[in-house]
């Protein structure tokens, strides 16, 4: 029976050895941790462990513990934790005297199931401790950075991620993208959100629609921004619709906002899928914010702009058939103007001077559905309007704008399925 134990007992030490190969956890810390269960164990069961040593060897998965006490003259024992009478001295050792330290093994598997049952639920209890503290210190100093990993379970609530180490991150309903779709075994890109660490419980919170998201994605795309020659400014994002970034060269030489972009599109194309086709706009940063403001509100013709500075408000002036331009679909341009640059905005119609037809409607207002260098092609041969494009031959906005006619049919489809909402 006593075999049978010790073999459970061993195969505890076997069982943390798995662990240690898991989690990567260092020799040192392996060894530390052994000791301080087998010792609190020992202090349960005698009262103190102070006299007892514990030799671990996590190699070959065994172990020993030695007692410790000191040899006193018959009928001397105060505590026999500590103290050994010299008639059961010699019994250990015929030559030992009082005063002298006895050393002697000590089988911990005849303590009983119980004190068994105690080390594996303290070997638990600090395996879950450790592992809590390695997590936390793997991310704590990681809030902003990007992180693939593989889809694990999903709920209502929240997606379940797991690492390249197993361990567990958590994607919450509100920082998933609207349109995001997860599959069990499928990766996924997130920027880290935080790490909460509430009762040395870390939790690992994702994020695929903060602007932060954006931001490294464009980081990785964009080389001159690594290269310090370009500075992402603001973010304003409504995931998974639209986007405005605002940046800044300090290379006279670098065009910002093309360098971002990329020629036709090319450099913010994989974003746009990554971000579920959330359109991007991208704007030259200035410190003059009635400028900014005139920028963030584009494709928008601003005629005047009053600030109120200390109140971080803006009052614009537009031509009528600007208005419409300004404020976007569903309140989207202006929206996310005001998010980026930080003021509240409010539209104000100049008198009409009998511009576009009432009709009639800007290219750039169907930004989230045609690509923005598509529309600066169309626009580029003169075609500002909707009305514009439609009564215009296809093949001949294909040849002057050089786009394939595929590309300019999808354009006429969007934009006659406008006109007939």
């Amino acid at each position: 029976m006593a075999a049978k134990k010790n073999d459970e007992t061993i195969s505890m030490v076997d069982t943390f050895r798995e662990f240690k190969e898991t989690k990567n956890i260092d020799r040192t810390t392996l060894v530390s941790v052994l000791e301080e269960s087998f010792h609190s164990v020992l202090a349960k069961i005698y009262g103190s462990d102070e006299n007892f040593d514990v030799i671990i060897n996590p190699d070959k998965g065994d172990f020993e513990i030695y007692r410790n006490r000191t040899v006193v003259a018959d009928g001397e024992v105060e505590d026999e934790n500590k103290n050994i009478s010299l008639t059961e001295a010699r019994k250990i050792a015929p030559d030992y005297e009082v005063g002298e330290e006895v050393s002697e093994p000590i089988d911990f598997a005849k303590f009983g199931r119980r004190a068994i049952l105690n080390l594996r639920q303290t070997l638990a209890s600090k395996i879950l401790e450790l592992e809590h503290d390695t997590l936390y210190n793997k991310y704590k100093d990681r809030v902003g950075e990007i992180i693939s990993g593989e889809v694990y379970q999903t709920w209502k609530r929240e997606v379940l991620i797991v690492d390249d180490e197993n361990n567990e991150l958590i994607l919450p309903k509100s920082e998933q993208i609207p349109a995001d779709v997860y599959r069990k075994g499928e990766t996924v890109r997130a920027v880290i959100e935080r790490v909460d660490n509430e009762n040395n419980n870390p939790k690992i919170i994702l994020s695929r629609t903060s602007p932060v998201f954006l931001e490294r994605l464009l980081e990785a795309e964009v080389p001159e921004i690594g290269d310090g020659l370009i500075a992402i400014r603001r973010v304003a994002r409504i995931p998974g619709e639209r986007a405005k970034v605002a940046v800044e060269s300090f290379d006279e030489r670098i065009d910002p906002v093309g360098a971002c972009v990329g020629v036709k599109g090319s450099r913010v194309h994989g974003i746009v899928r990554e971000l579920c086709n959330e359109n991007i706009d991208v704007i030259n940063y200035t410190d003059n914010i009635k400028l900014f403001i005139q920028r963030a509100l584009s494709p928008a013709n601003i005629v005047s702009i009053n600030t109120d500075d200390e109140n971080k408000k803006a009052e614009v002036f537009l031509e009528p058939n600007e208005v419409s331009l300004a404020i976007g679909r569903g309140g989207m341009n202006i929206k996310l103007a005001s998010m980026l640059t930080g003021y509240t905005i409010d539209v104000f119609r100049e008198v009409n001077n009998g511009g576009q037809d009432e009709d009639d409607i800007y290219l750039d207002e169907f930004s989230d559905e045609i690509d923005q260098w598509v529309i600066d092609a169309i626009k580029g041969i003169g075609f500002d309007t909707a009305r514009q494009v439609l009564d215009a031959p296809k093949e001949l906005i294909a040849e002057k704008a050089d786009l394939e006619e595929e590309t300019v049919d999808n354009v006429i489809k969007v934009l006659k399925a406008e006109f007939e909402k």
